[in-house]
């Protein structure tokens, strides 16, 4: 997406964004970007970095990363492939639905390519000749990240001493394989930019050093003319909490993108816990709600933070933008079950209606009808994970915490009735306030 600063010309051309293969898998989007949108892109070139995934990226880091193994660099090619598709067809369908006028809908403009496509048959002494003959070391040497950490209202700009020369410089050293990787990540610029059109690299701050790289092997071997169109590179900052806490995997509270590492619930039920110091902010970075729609829903939510209608809202968007309408409308048909909303209550669900909600989530257990009527609840309850051990759930029963269907199990050998199941199938059984399973004969 475009903001003012972006030269006009720029408005329909192609857009890249990298993605390491070493792991398979798509966070929430881990960086700021703006909130007073212009323009949106309708082509997008997502690249997957298949050959850079095996070397491993040094940006912002201090020890080497481990190698990875071929076979598993592969398989996540495959898996990043089909979750950058999926994810930027949705956004276009999300960004159709909220934004009025610039944007056009380009279902068919989603590439993703991966660069073992050029590095497979590149052979090395023609690498050298064509991108290492127009590197320079010293350069290499002194480029240093910026990380860009941002704040309720303002950007900090901190400088970060991750450069290559502090690598070479610390105990552990560098490998001449990630000392590449620079000119790797340069290349895949240069190729995508000359055979794809591709002029706009966007990455994170710690990216900032491997896209100058491009843009300027980009102005050696194809210098912008009429017929040439100029590169650029956009980085952008790193979220962090209100408390100044990383958003993001190394800070151990990443949310995939792909259902089967987060489920749809999880991922709403994470930023429906936003802190009220966040959300603000969120709605700004993540949304294309309009800026006076999103002070509408703060001033809102401040007269009753109780209700967290703010985060609410911030939850919906981005569980439409992710995933889509229909995941939304069970991520809130799952919340109103779990946390016992005054307006619904589980015995006031039909049993379809349940299963559909929780349909793919692994809260959603599939029992035998003789099994959910024969077996005492408290063995249900650790035979199906929601508690460690029989003596887990013992101790729940006795403390009043083991429900089902939101109601307490009055004692140790309570066994369901087909009294007790929503439409003789169906029990909820809860371990406290918000863990729970369903339990669902077929």
């Amino acid at each position: 997406m475009f903001r003012n600063p972006v030269d006009e010309r720029q408005r329909s051309k192609r857009n890249l964004r990298g993605r390491d293969p070493g792991r398979g898998k798509m966070e929430v989007v881990q960086h700021g970007g703006g909130d007073d949108l212009e323009s949106v892109i309708i082509v997008i070139k997502s690249q997957i970095g298949g050959a850079t995934g095996l070397v491993g990226d040094p940006s912002g880091r201090l020890t080497e990363r481990s190698p990875a193994d071929v076979r598993l660099v592969h398989d996540n090619v495959l898996a990043l492939s089909r979750g950058v598709t999926r994810f930027f067809r949705g956004a276009f369908e999300y960004a159709g639905n909220r934004l009025q006028g610039g944007f056009r809908p380009a279902r068919d403009e989603v590439h993703v390519k991966s660069n073992l496509e050029w590095y497979e048959n590149f052979g090395i002494l023609e690498f050298l000749q064509r991108v290492g003959v127009n590197a320079r070391v010293n350069t290499m040497l002194t480029r240093e990240r910026w990380d860009n950490y941002l704040s309720f209202d303002k950007i900090s700009v901190i400088h970060v001493s991750c450069s290559v020369r502090a690598r070479l410089e610390s105990h552990q050293g560098m490998s001449f394989t990630e000392f590449t990787y620079q000119l790797l990540q340069a290349y895949d610029f240069y190729y995508l930019h000359k055979h794809y059109g591709c002029t706009i690299q966007v990455g994170g701050s710690d990216q900032w050093g491997n896209i100058v790289a491009g843009v300027e092997l980009i102005s050696r071997l194809s210098p912008p003319s009429d017929t040439v169109p100029e590169p650029f590179g956009v980085t952008t900052p790193l979220l962090t909490t209100a408390s100044g806490e990383k958003f993001g995997k190394s800070a151990g509270n990443a949310i995939w993108l792909d259902p089967t590492l987060t489920s749809v619930f999880d991922f709403y039920q994470y930023f429906i816990k936003v802190e009220d110091a966040d959300v603000e902010k969120y709605l700004k970075l993540f949304t294309l709600l309009s800026l006076s729609e999103i002070r509408d829903i703060v001033e809102a939510h401040k007269l009753q933070p109780e209700k967290r209608s703010a985060q609410r809202r911030l939850a919906a968007e981005l569980t439409e933008l992710v995933h889509n309408r229909e995941s939304l409308a069970k991520a809130e048909t799952m919340s109103k079950i779990l946390f016992r909303e005054a307006s619904v209550h589980a015995q006031a669900i039909d049993a379809q209606t349940l299963i559909n909600a929780f349909e793919g989530d692994p809260r959603l257990v599939w029992c035998d009808q003789e099994e959910l009527q024969s077996t005492p609840v408290l063995k249900l309850a650790s035979r199906h994970g929601l508690v460690s051990s029989n003596s887990a759930a013992r101790q729940l029963i006795q403390s009043r915490g083991l429900y089902f269907n939101d109601q307490v199990v009055p004692e140790i050998q309570f066994t369901a009735t087909p009294e007790h199941l929503i439409e003789g199938r169906i029990l909820i059984l809860r371990a406290g306030k918000d863990k729970i399973i369903v339990l669902a004969s077929k």
